[in-house]
């Protein structure tokens, strides 16, 4: 009998034994397609079991793990999460309120009208949440502590113990479990006092605040956790904040959103200095104080969106690395370098705030140790400096005079997702780290966060997130491949281990591990849950072999 006959009548007797959706039927029979007698074996010996499982065994078999021994030793795997996006609570026991409680609560704001009040509990369901972990084999745990939860009114008012004991419960309680804590100082929140008092961020003031706060976080957990982040995606705070205004404090000018107030010229690069300003603060006083005895690291995540050019000339190769440096070696560069992309400072002259020569000798021992990378996918670039461009992202002097768009020729980079903006083009992973690689130094990385959202579906079928498993293996791979190529990475998170609450668009979308009802706030694993976990066994087995 061939083996393309014998996987009809597998798949036949799949069909009848576990009464398998007619897409299920067809999705297993692409599958089946060439492969031997053994396999189809081993597939069929758990087969009585459940769809969901049947499903779940053909995709380890098949392969979808394959790649998990050939990461580098000591490679940390964990999932990520915010703590407006995750921890609810958000009066509870002393904390003050944040930018993002504020804004949330205006009507509008949100796609679905809701706000992070209660997100997915995390702050009371921490304990069944590390169970999880566990479950899934996480050596580590990214999480942000909530500014306004420690310093309720910043450094105005007092320190809130409540807060400082929430956090040392929960970074023990992973450590108990063998979960390495990964800890952001801030996650786009920051306390509505400060904003407040004195704007926030595009404020000197600030720095002297955020460095107050970091402090208080060396001071009390720097003795049991190693990785500190600074700012999570501070680009996207400027841009978001400070040009378009579709974040908190919703400020652009007028050509660029539907803002109150604003400049969407000049505010940005404000906003941003006073970011790499607070950022080396916290970095001289961890060097100065607390790294040498606490012995961790410290670094900063960008978000980092690969840019394809859209052709061959010269004109849009240099927009590709104009989109770049108007988006995240706007940051990089002066914490690495000391000055701003030459790019930028070209096009933009004396809307660049210049560097003083105390923050250049701070710059002397490192202002940073490890470099975080968000990545999720990748647009192409298109001069707009030497061509004329239609009106779109990218397009304008302050931007970067580049066109950002999914689209060539009428055909999408990648598949598009239920996220606006996000299209699965795996190689942009690869060839992302190897550019950080390239510019700087081959700097140590970490992916801090790597993703597939779904729409919120009511059906059934919501915990097979087969696209989002299909997402995480190409990823994956991609990144291994840049390893394999010399790059220094150390780590990958996935977004996330539980859906939550999704920024501007609510509860509407679902990018986690596990699904979370959020009437009930039970959460079931889905099947991009056990393909991780079992991606992460043959990673610990073959550890284990090697030691």
């Amino acid at each position: 009998m061939q083996t393309k006959d014998l996987s009809f009548l597998c798949l036949d007797f799949l069909s009848h034994t576990l009464v398998l959706h007619n897409s299920l039927v067809h999705h297993f029979s692409t599958i089946f397609m060439g492969y031997s007698i053994n396999l189809f074996l081993l597939v069929l010996h758990g087969a009585y079991s459940s769809i969901f499982t049947a499903s779940y065994e053909l995709i380890t078999i098949l392969g979808a793990n394959s790649s998990s021994s050939a990461f580098p030793r000591n490679f940390l795997f964990g999932t990520a999460s915010s703590s407006y996006q995750f921890e609810g609570a958000y009066l509870t026991d002393g904390k003050g309120l944040s930018n993002w409680d504020i804004f949330s609560h205006k009507p509008g704001n949100i796609a679905d009208g809701s706000n992070g009040d209660i997100a997915v509990d995390h702050y009371h369901l921490y304990l069944d949440d590390i169970e999880l972990m566990e479950y899934i084999g996480l050596n580590t745990y990214r999480f942000s502590i909530s500014w306004a939860r420690i310093l309720p009114k910043g450094r105005f008012g007092t320190l809130n113990m409540a807060g400082i004991r929430h956090y040392d419960n929960l970074i023990n309680a992973l450590i108990g479990k063998g979960i390495q804590p990964f800890v952001s100082l801030t996650h786009y929140d920051i306390p509505q006092e400060l904003e407040d008092r004195y704007g926030g961020w595009l404020s000197p003031q600030v720095r002297q605040d955020f460095a107050y706060y970091a402090h208080i976080c060396f001071k009390y957990y720097g003795d049991r956790v190693k990785y500190w982040i600074t700012f999570n995606e501070p680009n996207v705070v400027a841009i978001r904040g400070y040009r378009s205004g579709i974040y908190p404090p919703a400020r652009c000018s007028g050509s660029y959103g539907n803002c109150s107030s604003g400049d969407s010229e000049r505010e940005p690069f404000i906003v941003a200095h006073n970011m790499i300003l607070s950022h080396a603060a916290a970095v001289d006083i961890y060097r100065t104080k607390y790294q040498e005895k606490q012995k961790g690291s410290i670094g900063i995540v960008m978000n980092a969106v690969w840019y394809e050019p859209i052709s061959n000339s010269s004109q849009d190769r240099l927009a590709a690395q104009r989109a770049q440096s108007f988006y995240m070696n706007w940051f990089l560069d002066p914490i690495i370098f000391g000055k701003y992309p030459e790019e930028m400072k070209d096009i933009l002259g004396s809307l660049l705030p210049d560097f003083s020569y105390d923050y250049l000798k701070k710059l002397k021992n490192g202002l940073l140790d490890f470099i975080g990378i968000n990545h999720y996918t990748s647009f192409y670039a298109k001069d707009c400096l030497h061509s004329t461009c239609e009106q779109g992202p990218g397009v304008s002097k302050t931007e970067g005079y580049y066109l950002r768009t999914a689209l060539k020729n009428n055909v999408l980079i990648g598949e598009s997702s239920a996220v606006d903006w996000l299209y699965v083009y795996p190689e942009g992973m690869e060839k992302m780290v190897t550019y950080l690689k390239n510019r700087y130094n081959n700097t140590p990385m970490f992916i801090t966060e790597n993703g597939f959202g779904m729409l919120n579906r009511p059906d059934s079928r919501i915990n097979y997130d087969d696209k989002r498993v299909e997402y995480m293996k190409s990823y994956l791979d991609a990144l291994l491949s840049a390893i394999r190529k010399g790059a220094d990475v150390r780590g990958y998170f996935a977004w996330s281990l539980l859906d939550n609450f999704e920024w501007l668009s609510g509860y509407t979308i679902r990018f986690g591990l596990y699904h979370v009802d959020y009437e009930t706030l039970t959460r079931t694993p889905k099947l991009s849950a056990k393909w991780y976990k079992q991606f992460i066994s043959n990673f610990t087995s073959f550890e284990a072999a090697k030691s």
